[in-house]
């Protein structure tokens, strides 16, 4: 039911709200009790003169009747149903938002809370699984109470020992006490901080990706193919989120291949293929000349205003552990690896130079679908008698429309995947009911 064929339900709505009668609303606009009744219950359209009219009775704009919600109220409340997982039903959205627009404001707002809860759950849970903050934090813990305790036992069980080495143990465990102290504050202070937990960063990884997100993937610095070699070791120089030296290491290797991407295919010669063949990657590498990982990274490093939308990219080893993301809307990814086995990104690892199409959406995350293009392809020189080393690149394309029945629902990992009946599941998920 479309949202106009609802007037009559927002008519009775306000008529009950002002505690007015029905056969005296009818009385008001001049119609007979009946054909008002029929409105009501939406079986006569109304417009023009009598609807002006009914809205004076009613003390309210025209408008209000015959457009109710707000039309991105009725969109949320169907990103909701889909996101529950249950059935709903759909068609009645609209006359549910006119009725009910209280309770629809309400489920529209609990739907906001659970997204945010679940993204919580995410950060927090990949940080519990591969933090190494997290890990230093414990290791120091408990080897400061182990130390105490070793301590505290050497004094209870050795009574007659000598002042001195008594006097030393006691600054020991002193010592320890202080350490344990400190630790313990910095962990506090550390989960004290899960209201921001998008803005703290802990590890090297962590600092490199602030980097790249602050740049959006892109250095306009590194586009000139003819650029020196010191312009990487400005660009660095210029940000303040690589405190480390190992996440400059890692940012360096990051630009480095970014200046071989951009000498081997320039933006402007992919910009004129796009505008040749559109965003079709088989058709753009054969066009180009260029390998498909090279293409999946220059085209997740488009500017934003290149008008190409937003694009995904994930890229990883040969152990699935992943070396370089770009998250998408709708498609997070985790930060330290264990993502979801059913990525195509994987797949492709077993058959290596295969490209790979699969339209896939993420389960329990609303009604949008993605285009994923993967490929397994060798990196570094080739040499006899040395191992083969491959990576997989996969690229990320949102789809505008819902997902098909044939589309494959995939996850971010294991542990936070709301799938059901799952073959491929590693772990329980703490989101699943009764977990």
């Amino acid at each position: 039911m479309s949202r106009s064929a609802l007037t009559g339900s927002r008519i009775r709505e306000r008529r009950n709200m002002l505690a007015l009668r029905q056969a005296d609303l009818a009385r008001t606009v001049g119609i007979s009790a009946s054909y008002l009744n029929l409105i009501e219950h939406n079986r006569r359209r109304i417009a023009g003169k009598l609807l002006r009219d009914i809205a004076i009775a009613l003390d309210v704009e025209p408008a209000a009747l015959s457009e109710g919600a707000e039309a991105h109220m009725v969109a949320r409340l169907r990103e909701a149903a889909a996101e529950g997982g249950k059935r709903a039903e759909l068609d009645r959205a609209d006359e549910f938002a006119g009725r009910f627009p209280g309770w629809a404001e309400l489920i529209v707002e609990k739907q906001r809370r659970v997204a945010t809860l679940e993204r919580t759950v995410e950060v927090l849970t990949d940080r519990l699984t591969h933090d190494p903050f997290l890990s230093a934090a414990l290791h120091d813990m408990l080897t400061a109470v182990t130390a105490i305790r070793s301590t505290s036992t050497i004094l209870v069980d050795t009574p007659g020992l000598e002042p001195e080495w008594r006097g030393r143990f006691h600054r020991n465990i002193n010592e320890d006490s202080q350490r344990l102290t400190e630790a313990s504050r910095a962990l506090a202070s550390y989960l004290d901080g899960v209201d921001d937990i998008d803005a703290s960063v802990t590890s090297p990884q962590e600092e490199v990706e602030a980097f790249l997100t602050l740049n959006k993937y892109h250095f306009p610095e590194l586009e000139d193919p003819e650029a020196e070699e010191d312009v990487i070791a400005e660009v660095l120089a210029g940000d303040t989120h690589l405190a480390s030296a190992s996440s400059k290491a890692l940012a360096q290797a990051f630009l480095e291949r970014y200046v071989e991407d951009v000498r081997a295919l320039p933006m402007g010669r992919l910009k004129q293929a796009l505008h040749d063949v559109g965003m079709q990657p088989s058709l753009l590498a054969s066009r180009l000349g260029v390998d498909m990982a090279r293409l999946f990274r220059r085209l997740a490093a488009l500017p934003e205003e290149a008008g190409y939308g937003s694009i995904g990219f994930v890229s990883c080893d040969a152990s699935g552990t992943l070396i370089q993301r770009k998250p998408l809307e709708g498609f997070p990814m985790p930060r330290f690896g264990a993502a979801c086995p059913l990525w195509s990104l994987f797949r492709a690892l077993s058959q290596p130079m295969m490209p790979l199409f699969e339209v896939v959406a993420q389960s329990g995350r609303g009604s949008g679908s993605f285009e994923t293009y993967a490929i397994a392809q060798p990196t570094g020189a080739l040499e006899f008698g040395k191992p083969m080393r491959f990576e997989s690149a996969m690229l990320i394309l949102p789809v505008d429309q819902e997902p098909a029945d044939s589309s494959e629902s995939v996850g971010v990992s294991c542990r936070i995947c709301p799938k059901e009946r799952c073959d491929a599941r590693r772990e329980p998920s703490i989101l699943a009911e009764g977990f």
